[in-house]
């Protein structure tokens, strides 16, 4: 059981080259999406993430309207290069956003005062847990993935398109799909700088 999981840990990569394929059916994306939603651990069982899938026409009008917002923005000599990376999204399958509800954080504030500072900390591990086992997840059903953030830029179609509530904060965008090249080298992980152990 170990050995499996370690090999799906490997085997999640920031995958950039996508196809418009999915190595598992629709169903099976939303199950997995679930099933991290009701595993992934949150501060006193608070249940702050929500997730919405985008597939096919939404998958692709995100990335137009992520492109049409940068091209705004992004100085004309640089846009080609952003140009092509957004592609790269629009390119796969599909995408996850991830939310955190903020009124729910803003809750157990009140609640637990004492700790209030804390709770939006508390958040955004809980966004990163449930962000690592998704990306894990399809990494182990054999789908390429990787994690980005558009957000603020975006907020505003995200939330005419999703309907997402305005207390529903915008964490990240996971857009995957079939990998159409590997994942380059791992660099060196510097073990003997960022790990120590004190008997």
């Amino acid at each position: 059981m170990a050995s499996n999981f370690y090999d799906v840990v490997k085997a999640r990569r920031s995958i950039y080259n996508l196809s418009k394929k999915s190595s598992v059916s629709d169903a099976r994306i939303e199950e997995i999406l679930k099933e991290a939603l009701t595993q992934a651990p949150t501060a006193l069982n608070s249940q702050t993430s929500h997730i919405v899938l985008l597939l096919g026409s939404s998958h692709d009008e995100l990335w137009d309207a992520t492109k049409g917002i940068l091209n705004a923005i992004v100085p004309a000599e640089a846009f080609p290069q952003t140009e092509a990376k957004i592609n790269g999204f629009k390119g796969g399958y599909g995408t996850v956003l991830f939310f955190e509800d903020m009124a729910a954080v803003k809750a157990l504030q009140e609640k637990y005062a004492l700790y209030k500072d804390n709770f939006p900390v508390w958040s955004d591990n809980g966004t990163g847990i449930l962000q690592y086992l998704v990306w894990a997840s399809f990494a182990g059903e054999g789908l390429g993935a990787s994690l980005q953030h558009y957000h603020p830029l975006i907020n505003d179609w995200v939330a005419k398109k999703t309907g997402a509530p305005s207390t529903w904060k915008l964490t990240a965008q996971m857009p995957f799909g079939v990998a159409t090249a590997p994942a380059g080298p791992k660099e060196d992980a510097h073990l003997e700088t960022r790990f120590k152990v004190i008997r």
